[in-house]
């Protein structure tokens, strides 16, 4: 609603009042989201569920990734948050069905950078504890090793998307994961999801440090969008 100040007689409009992000998340978001925890504990539970939790937001995301998605948002889940829900067969085999998904509401930019504010101040302290600053170590690796611990070792890309239309379904893709996701949370969640998310479906692999290192880098080789060969 516009307001207005009387000042010496006038009505003059006033300054826009800064939105707050709080009020945001409650409104437009927390009817898909669990904006406080804990986890689902069931999967009946889970299955109800419309969006992937965000009472962690500010130990998993990246802010510039967040703000510029919630302007934009791209789907991140080729067949949603609980693929089989949103799949029909295909000449092949099964393809999302698309008229059953439902596009992500885009914000306005300041209600974005106002929501990204409040999202990443969500850091629970049990779940804080999980993370340790560092725990990424850095350090290249060529796309083709960096596929084959994925893929060949571990079997992400039987749910992973590593470039668009190239992969499974069930799982968000991850070309972009290490733009949106912060490193050192991805060291901890591919070390144990289950501690994150009791009942999602990614297995624990009990991959080993190195290769946990290895694949993180991987996505960041993505993300980088690097196409020559290390």
């Amino acid at each position: 609603m516009k307001r207005y100040w009387l000042l010496i007689g006038l009505w003059i409009a006033a300054p826009a009042l800064a939105a707050d992000g709080k009020d945001i998340l409650e409104q437009q978001c927390a009817s898909c989201h669990a904006l406080r925890g804990p986890a689902a504990q069931t999967v009946a539970e889970l299955w109800q569920r419309k969006g992937p939790d965000l009472f962690y937001a500010g130990i998993k995301y990246k802010r510039d990734w967040l703000e510029s998605w919630l302007i934009k948002p791209q789907r991140l889940r080729p067949a949603g948050y609980l693929y089989f829900q949103h799949i029909k067969p295909g000449d092949k085999q099964d393809v999302p069905d698309t008229q059953t998904l439902t596009p992500h509401p885009a914000l306005a930019a300041s209600d974005a950078k106002a929501a990204s504010d409040a999202l990443l101040e969500l850091k629970p302290p049990a779940l804080s504890a999980l993370v340790t600053a560092g725990d990424f170590k850095g350090g290249d690796i060529s796309l083709s090793s960096g596929e084959m611990v994925f893929d060949k070792f571990n079997g992400c890309l039987a749910c992973h998307q590593i470039e668009h239309d190239f992969g499974g379904l069930s799982g968000p893709e991850v070309y972009t994961g290490a733009k949106r996701m912060q490193e050192d949370y991805l060291v901890s969640f591919i070390r144990n999801p289950q501690a994150w998310n009791p009942k999602i479906p990614m297995p624990n692999k009990h991959t080993a440090e190195p290769n946990i290192q290895k694949i993180v880098q991987y996505l960041v080789a993505l993300a980088r969008g690097a196409a020559d060969e290390k």
